[in-house]
Order: structure tokens, then sequence, then C-alpha cells
């Protein structure tokens, strides 16, 4: 490991994985942390339930189809989802810059609220610190959830099996290019905006027509491209992507195009990835589509039995390059 944290460590890349596996997962290890999904799946009194925590301190805190506050609710709403889980109940805490705007930080409440009823949660605890000028960056939040996993739901890291299709719900990249562009002062014409969003009524719909979901993952930090290698490395498999049939807008490949970024590594807030026998992919592709959340769904790739354990884009041209788990840091602080 290095001897220092740097900005590349909360990539959500190579840097991140390294650090849990050689740091955290050294001292913390046990059978739960081990499984390295989304939300830990626990058993309390005979039932099984998913816990999670993460962090937000995302800038700017307001952007253009959210804020903070917005972001916090449904990225915790949505890793409880990934596991096939009914979200329930969230905490949140705030660390808060002495000066901070009341005006500000009220915004971001009422968010918040509007997410938690929208998503069908309940925030019912929390915790308060307020830190010297210069001490934290403006604000950051903290969340937690819980919730309780659909009886005959099997969803894990490790599930992926050669011959299942890849299927995500809609256009990459838009909450990183986002955030890229007002934190740079870029105009992009057109109509980029955060796709942030809480999944757990997509998943819930995607669910009610088939039980035999595989793996389900929110491509955050590190985009596509890190979900799908570490997904890759946990389940002992290969993914083959179709570059022609990765859904793009238009905004952000003119983005990507003028900042020399490859959308696959860009982060997404309302985007996921859906593992699934080839027999149910076209069922649930349509299913997809028909919620709100999913009108833009494609089928992007399949698992192939390679020991490799890479993913692969096929390109337009016939080619086939590798898809490596990212490095370095693109684009800091979009979470």
């Amino acid at each position: 490991m290095e001897d220092k944290i740097s900005l590349s460590h909360g990539s959500g890349g190579k840097q991140t994985n390294d650090l849990i596996s050689n740091l955290f997962i050294k001292y913390f290890d046990n059978e739960i942390i081990r499984q390295m999904n989304d939300s830990a799946q626990l058993y309390l009194n005979n039932n099984r339930i998913a816990f999670t925590t993460d962090s937000f301190v995302v800038t700017p805190a307001f952007f253009k189809g959210g804020d903070i506050g917005k972001l916090a609710v449904c990225g915790t709403v949505n890793d409880l989802a990934m596991s096939g889980a009914k979200p329930l109940y969230l905490t949140s805490a705030f660390i808060i810059e002495e000066g901070y705007p009341i005006e500000n930080l009220e915004t971001i409440v009422k968010s918040m609220a509007e997410m938690a009823e929208r998503a069908g949660v309940k925030i019912v605890a929390g915790d308060t610190k307020v830190v010297e000028k210069g001490g934290v960056d403006g604000l950051f939040i903290n969340t937690s959830g819980i919730g309780t996993i659909y009886e005959g739901i099997n969803i894990e890291a490790n599930k992926a099996e050669a011959g299942d299709v890849v299927i995500v719900n809609g256009t990459l990249g838009d909450h990183g290019m986002t955030i890229m562009c007002e934190r740079s002062g870029i105009d992009i014409q057109g109509e980029l905006k955060s796709d942030c969003a809480p999944l757990n009524s997509l998943v819930d719909s995607i669910l009610d027509i088939c039980k035999d979901v595989h793996v389900l993952r929110d491509a955050t930090r590190g985009g596509v491209a890190a979900v799908l290698n570490e997904i890759a490395e946990t389940s002992r498999v290969s993914i083959e992507l179709e570059e022609d049939s990765i859904p793009i807008s238009e905004e952000v490949k003119g983005a990507c195009e003028l900042l020399g970024l490859d959308p696959l590594y860009i982060a997404n807030e309302g985007k996921l990835c859906c593992f699934v026998p080839e027999k149910y992919a076209h069922k649930v592709l349509e299913q997809m589509r028909n919620h709100p959340l999913g009108t833009k769904a494609e089928i992007i790739g399949k698992v192939v039995a390679e020991v490799s354990q890479r993913v692969y884009l096929k390109t337009i041209i016939g080619g086939r390059r590798i898809v490596d788990m990212p490095s370095g840091q693109q684009l800091p602080r979009i979470c």
C-alpha cells in the first residue's frame, strides 16, 4: 500500500479496492464483510435483513437534478435495494462547517424528506456535529439504512454465472458529467442533469416477474467499469460488452469527448447493472422499459466462462479491448 491517502483512494477504482482489501478487511475481517456486497446481508431473529452505511461529500452540494441531501437518501436506499431488500428505515448524521447558511441546510433537509417519502422510507434517527471554519467543506452527510430482504431472493456480487445477460436501466455517466461540468463551468447544450433517483421501486418491479436475479449493483463511483470488474473478480467470470448497445446520451458523449473521458468510468446515481439468466433477459428488459426509471434500458453484454476474470468491450469496428478497473482519480467528490 501507499504511505499516504490520496484522492484516488476515494474514487471507487483500483486504489479504493486495494485500501479496502489491504487495510479494512485485514482488521475487520469476517464472513459478512468478506461478501463485498453494497449492503451487509444479516440474519436477525431468523429474518434476513440488509444493512448499509454511506457518506456524502459531493461538491457542489447543489447541482442540476439534485443536491447532497437527495443524493444521500437515494444512495442509501439504492444500496439496500441492490441486495433485493425492501428499504425501511434510515439514519442521517450531519457534519456542518461553522458559518454554513441555515437556508441551504433547510433546503437540503427538505430534499431528504421528500426523497424519503418518495422511496417509502422513514428517517428515524440522526446526529449533528458542527466544526470550526475550515474543518469541513460546508456540509458532509452520513446515512445508514436497514431493510428486509424479500423471501426467496438470493442476490450477491459473487452470483454471476456464464450465460447471464447484463442489463442497464438507462444512459450512463449523467451524474458524473453533470458534476464535472458544473464544477468546471462548462456549459453543455441539451438536457444534461444528474440521474439521481431511488431505484427500489424499479428493483421491486424486476423481482415481481423474475426471482432468479443473480446480481444487482448500482454503478456509482468508478462507473460501470468499476462495478463490472468487481463482479467479474468476485464471481470468477469474464464479462463481454457490446459497444453499440451501451446507452449514452449525446450530452455525455459530447462532454466526454471534450474532456477526454470514457463514459464507462463516469459515476451514476440512478443506474443499475442487472445480471439475469438469458431465458429471462427480454422479459426483464421489457419490464424495465415499462418503468419510469428504465425507459432507456438496454442489454449491454453477457457473462462468459473465462478464467481471466476480465471485462471486455467488443468495439463497433469488430475489435475487442480490455475495460480495466479504473485507476487514479478522474472525478473527485461526485457523491
